[in-house]
């Protein structure tokens, strides 16, 4: 074993263990007020449920040996028995636990994605629930399928250096299925719904472009040339997104927002999440410009289709994912992470073809089964709060907290009307007020 890779593969583990509260911060400032803790609160609980169900089996169903013809491993490591500390596997310098711990990351943070999509209405407990079927009934197979030296996908050769299909495409398409299932907010485009808190996602951001360095130059799981590649692909092509989306909001809006600016750097570091060992800087600033652009339009689809994605999870992690997987098999130099070259590289429509089957099948799969998940646990316990409670604050009818308490600010410790809290939620604002619950 080396013990360089080695550190380095725990170093990136807990990088992409931070992008969970990063992402919980991106996304708890995006909502309304009323509703930041239990936003917060849906990203840090799959920290605690992602990880007993990855012990228990969702480590041996991801990478232990096939079982059916590469959809699924068996479960020989259940309880993660007798991996110990060897090696991992040939040709592979770092110990089994420490994969186990690296892998563990991703399959946390996927089910998180989602939960930006139903923001401001959904039962804690329902999501909780959610998390644990969606994990073993969509992660752990797709994974395998992608990643696992027989996963069916794997063996087609499609490229997904770090999660383009596995994570975020498959978050992106299963949080569609579930915003039809569990339908859209009170006064979705009628209210303003802006966000309460844009430094807090400007944080938030900021964290998971520093975890992102982790997740795509870490699944490597070594320390040399082509993890410097995909390392320095990432930083190239989240620079070019963020300006391809502040471009085409300020043609379109005639502004360039913060809120923007942190969107388009996310765009950017989904979409060379695929393709960040694939692709040349040259080609990483194109993916970047051509994702940040397109997703920055891909947000304004649910005004125009009538599905209420709260947080542009389908815009931001569905597309950019499409994109950045559909990458490799156009702009694949042949000289990096494999001798595969994309269309523009004179490779032919050949991997192409590999990266269009792995795109359909995880679409296909995800969304139908977490449309029947969705719809199974929103028939029997409930999958979001009552009107009168999602109007009157999430927060305080879920976690019995609020995340701000303004009475400490001084005069009436009545809270003030119009902020989202339970008391006096259905009262209008003074004019002179200016406050989005």
């Amino acid at each position: 074993m080396d013990t360089g890779n080695t550190a380095f593969v725990l170093l990136s583990a807990a990088l992409v263990m931070l992008m969970t509260p990063g992402l919980a911060f991106f996304y708890g400032g995006m909502v309304r007020v009323k509703s930041v803790l239990n936003m917060l609160m849906m990203s840090f609980i799959c920290l605690a449920v992602v990880t007993v169900l990855w012990v228990l089996y969702g480590f041996s169903m991801t990478f232990s040996t096939d079982a059916f013809g590469g959809v699924v491993g068996n479960l020989d490591w259940y309880g993660m028995r007798d991996i110990g500390v060897a090696e991992l596997w040939d040709g592979y310098t770092i110990p089994v636990t420490v994969f186990a711990a690296f892998q563990l990351m991703f399959a946390i943070i996927t089910p998180a994605l989602i939960s930006g999509a139903v923001a401001d209405r959904t039962r804690f407990t329902a999501w909780a629930l959610f998390v644990a079927f969606w994990v073993t009934l969509v992660y752990f197979p797709v994974a395998h399928w992608v990643w696992a030296a027989d996963g069916w996908l794997f063996e087609k050769g499609v490229i997904d250096f770090a999660g383009g299909t596995a994570v975020h495409i498959n978050a992106g398409i299963a949080a569609l299925a579930l915003v039809l299932v569990v339908g859209k907010r009170v006064g979705f485009k009628r209210d303003p719904m802006r966000p309460h808190n844009l430094p807090l996602v400007m944080i938030g951001a900021g964290l998971l472009w520093f975890g992102w360095f982790g997740f795509n130059a870490g699944s490597w799981l070594a320390a040399d040339g082509v993890t410097g590649r995909a390392l320095i692909n990432t930083q190239i092509a989240t620079a070019a997104a963020m300006l391809g989306w502040l471009f085409l909001e300020k043609i379109r809006d005639g502004h360039l927002t913060t809120l923007g600016a942190a969107s388009g750097a996310v765009a950017g570091l989904v979409a060379i999440t695929p393709a960040c060992g694939a692709l040349s800087p040259l080609g990483s600033i194109a993916l970047g410009l051509v994702a940040g652009a397109v997703c920055a339009w891909a947000v304004g689809l649910k005004y125009r289709l009538g599905y209420d994605d709260s947080l542009d999870v389908v815009g931001v992690h569905l597309v950019g994912g499409i994109i950045g997987s559909l990458a490799p098999g156009l702009l694949a130099t042949g000289h990096v992470q494999s001798d595969a070259k994309g269309l523009f590289y004179g490779g032919g429509f050949d991997q192409l073809g590999k990266q269009l089957i792995g795109v359909g099948a995880v679409l296909g799969y995800s969304f139908v089964v977490t449309y029947i998940l969705g719809t199974v646990i929103h028939k029997t316990i409930g999958f979001r709060v009552s009107e009168d409670d999602e109007v009157a604050g999430i927060d305080r009818v879920e976690h019995a907290e609020t995340g701000y308490d303004f009475a400490a600010l001084g005069g009436s410790t009545r809270p003030t009307a119009g902020i989202g809290t339970a008391t006096g939620a259905g009262a209008a604002a003074p004019a002179d007020t200016k406050v989005d619950a």
